[in-house]
């Protein structure tokens, strides 16, 4: 009964111990990978495509990966770019930290949500929450910037 006791805390301390705080995340982080790169590049229509078709959806992935910066600025909010119609926007939002590590994103008409899976000092992991299954993990890096003279 006590070594049931004794491994219920240390437990309890381990979970405590992994629970990201928010200011853990104020920086840029840029988007390196996502789970869909691998869907799509092993999809039969990928696969049968002929060279051009295929450039153009590296083209499109490439441009995906550049262009996916999140900006926490503070503890409460965030800049990030966002895809309408193939044309790339900067959105605001304000974020949220739940219980689990579940990041809550609110840009005033969208309310999105997404485990914090991993957070290093240089990397950030993060897995959707949707209605569909399969939405995949999301890779950044965080951008380090660097001091001109």
């Amino acid at each position: 009964m006590n070594l049931s006791f004794i491994i219920a805390l240390l437990l309890g301390f381990n979970l405590n111990a992994q629970e990201i705080e928010l200011k853990n995340l104020i920086g840029k982080w840029q988007l390196v990978y996502f789970d869909g790169i691998d869907k799509v590049k092993t999809s039969p229509q990928y696969r049968s495509s002929d060279s051009a078709m295929r450039a153009n959806i590296e083209y499109k992935i490439k441009s995906r990966l550049e262009n996916t910066v999140y900006d926490f600025f503070s503890v409460d909010s965030l800049n990030y770019t966002d895809y309408r119609n193939n044309v790339i926007v900067m959105k605001k939002a304000k974020i949220n930290l739940k219980k689990a590590n579940i990041l809550t994103i609110f840009d005033g008409k969208v309310m999105r949500e997404a485990k914090i899976l991993e957070l290093e000092a240089n990397r950030l992991v993060l897995e959707p929450i949707s209605q569909s299954p399969g939405a995949g993990k999301l890779v950044f890096e965080r951008i380090i910037a660097v001091k001109t003279k």
